[in-house]
């Protein structure tokens, strides 16, 4: 395949962090979750993780965030180790109920910077700068309970934003939402991700969203033990569409790594057996 798209700026190269996974395990007590994740993310980057239920891709991202620790192999930022959550990694989650329900929305975003003793004006600029890059200052005074869903999930990644991360790590933010406001926030976060030239690691269960958002996708295996089946470069010049040659080629191949590990899972349980 073609060499991926890089972003349009070079404050993309220059703000993003480096992330490494060296020979990462991961227990829960007997069970093994992941083995032997060897994954690198460039500066500057949008990795997509893709793969069956309950494979291992959340796990993965809350160990980089800090919330997990390894049982053997490393998890580095820029070749520092990750030992707990930082401000250089920021999380957006699926459910909006991150959001904190009695604060306003610029409150909400600004959250951060005031527990670190920002001065009030200082997080009054913050709130009016990103809340405006996610299109919504004129929503800055209303509660998260009076706005959509869609709305909110822009809320969240405003609030990771104003902390000023190097590297953000979004766990199937838009698995929740209706089907049209999935689309817009899939474009949305695009502009964002080329706009604030972070690194970005974003897990998903869908193929199409995977190729629109993309520079590459690693695909895991089924669980347990999951690992990293094939990486893949997106070979698409951005505003992306799913609907050409190079675009559908890509799917299928995606389609039919992910169909093999489902179908073993599958046989494994004894539901798959042949007729």
């Amino acid at each position: 395949m073609m060499a991926v798209t890089q972003p349009a700026t070079d404050l993309a190269r220059t703000r993003g962090a480096s992330a490494r996974f060296d020979g990462v395990g991961i227990r829960f007590g007997a069970f093994q979750a992941v083995r032997d994740i060897d994954l690198e993310i460039t500066a500057g980057e949008f990795l997509c993780l893709l793969g069956p239920s309950g494979c291992g891709k959340s796990t993965l991202l809350s160990t980089l965030a800090g919330y997990l620790s390894p049982g053997s192999g490393s998890v580095t930022v820029d070749g520092a180790p990750v030992t707990e959550p930082g401000p250089d990694r920021g999380m957006v989650f699926q459910s909006s109920e991150a959001l904190f329900d009695w604060l306003t929305v610029a409150q909400n975003v600004t959250f951060g910077p005031r527990m670190r003793g920002v001065p009030k004006a200082e997080c009054a600029r913050i709130a009016d700068e990103y809340l405006g890059l996610v299109g919504l200052r004129h929503c800055a005074d209303r509660r998260p309970g009076q706005l959509s869903g869609g709305m909110r999930q822009r809320v969240q990644i405003a609030r990771v934003l104003a902390n000023g991360p190097r590297l953000v790590l979004m766990d199937e933010p838009f698995g929740s939402l209706d089907s049209q406001t999935r689309e817009v926030l899939q474009v949305e976060t695009d502009r964002i991700w080329r706009s604030s030239g972070c690194t970005v690691l974003f897990v998903t269960h869908d193929i199409g969203e995977a190729i629109l958002l993309a520079d590459r996708i690693a695909v895991m295996t089924a669980g347990p033990a999951a690992s990293i089946k094939s990486i893949y470069r997106v070979p698409l010049d951005r505003p992306r569409s799913l609907v050409g040659a190079e675009a559908l080629e890509l799917a299928a191949a995606l389609r039919a790594d992910i169909g093999e590990e489902v179908r073993k899972t599958m046989r494994d349980q004894g539901l798959d057996q042949p007729a």
